[in-house]
């Protein structure tokens, strides 16, 4: 006797529902990479401390390693920084500075910047590289 069965299964697999999954993954990895990343493009090597300070809320001030000031990526030069610096603060709901200097910099460029912030009430947190 030969019985037939209607129910046969195929060993065949789809693999079109795999890749779909697997470009959505590196879409969303793509993505999440980039706006992980510190946005400013300004090339500061940091000291380093422990500890983490990254906020894009705040006002950022940069000092690279041939002493030009940065304010939120913008150059300001030295004798400019204390009316821009006043301005962004008004704009910014937040009065606190990120201050990121290279570790060339002399500390005299780095208090300067803080005098600015302590004669306007301004709280500053120095940013370095975590160990």
């Amino acid at each position: 006797m030969d019985f037939k069965t209607s129910n046969k299964i195929t060993p065949n697999f789809n693999m079109s529902s795999m890749t779909d999954v697997v470009f959505l993954l590196l879409i969303f990895f793509m993505i999440a990479s980039t706006l992980a990343k510190n946005l400013n493009t300004i090339d500061v090597k940091l000291p380093q401390a422990k500890g983490k300070s990254e906020n894009r809320d705040n006002v950022s001030v940069s000092i690279d390693s041939k002493n030009r000031f940065y304010i939120n990526g913008e150059i300001v030069s030295k004798n400019n920084i204390k009316d821009k610096l006043i301005t962004k603060l008004s704009n910014s709901n937040k009065r606190v500075i990120i201050l990121r200097s290279d570790n060339k910099v002399p500390i005299k460029e780095i208090v300067y910047v803080m005098d600015i912030a302590n004669k306007n009430s301004v709280k500053v947190v120095l940013a370095v590289k975590d160990k």
